[in-house]
């Protein structure tokens, strides 16, 4: 039988500032944009050393924030790689119909 490991280091800071930006990320309440880049900046850095793992898996699927801005940070190697396959080729669509009328309105301008 498996026992839980305790949290510590790293993964416990990185908990932290996550749960700090999903309830920033979810408020109303606004959050000066230097503040907002510092957080999301300590975040990555943190979420960049941590092994792969039940620990950063638990982090990305308990806050949706942090998820995001992981998938973000990785995206060049393994693109929408957390985001369910509908959600990823749903976005990727409406971001091509997007690019496609923008050209059409910068031609006609």
């Amino acid at each position: 039988m498996q026992t839980a490991q305790p949290i510590t280091g790293a993964l416990k800071t990185a908990i932290t500032l996550a749960e700090l930006l999903q309830r920033i990320e979810a408020s109303a309440q606004p959050i000066g944009a230097g503040q907002y880049r510092h957080l999301v900046g300590h975040l990555a850095r943190l979420l960049d050393t941590l092994p792969p793992g039940a620990g950063l898996d638990a982090l990305l699927n308990t806050f949706p924030a942090a998820a995001a801005l992981y998938e973000n940070l990785h995206y060049e190697q393994a693109g929408l790689c957390r985001a369910p396959l509908e959600a990823s080729l749903n976005s990727e669509l409406l971001a091509r119909d997007a690019l496609r009328k923008a050209g059409s309105v910068a031609s006609e301008g």
